[in-house]
């Protein structure tokens, strides 16, 4: 019955979680032109059907709301393959940064806390 219990609330969890907005998938031509155009640059590359892709796309998704002139972009390697191979990510999700002039500044492989996130916003000047 124990076991019951905590599957059921575990499922129910899950299911709220799931059901929670991601950041919404870009496709890389339209992002590769707003890099290195004055202002820093986020760039997460994942999946929808990745669990941990999806913690971030939540937590990016909250991160853009509150912030709309943040340049944070959802890379979906489902739909643009091509592009996760040319940017060489080998594992999702992956987190790329760049600077104002388009210089890549730091990679990132797996979920970064909101704390660790706020951090490295702030170290990029995203946050003025």
């Amino acid at each position: 019955m124990k076991k019951l219990f905590l599957a059921f609330t575990t499922l129910s969890v899950l299911t709220l979680f799931a059901d929670a907005p991601m950041l919404e998938a870009t496709p890389y031509a339209k992002i590769a032109p707003q890099i290195g155009h004055g202002k820093p640059l986020m760039l997460e590359v994942g999946s929808d059907h990745c669990m941990s892709c999806q913690e971030m796309g939540r937590l990016l998704y909250k991160v853009k709301k509150a912030h709309p002139d943040y340049a944070i972009y959802f890379l979906n390697v489902g739909i643009d393959r091509a592009a996760a191979q040319k940017l060489k990510v080998m594992m999702i999700p992956t987190q790329i940064f760049y600077n104002a002039k388009g210089n890549e500044i730091d990679r990132h492989i797996g979920v970064l806390s909101k704390e660790e996130l706020q951090k490295r916003l702030q170290a990029y000047h995203f946050m003025k």
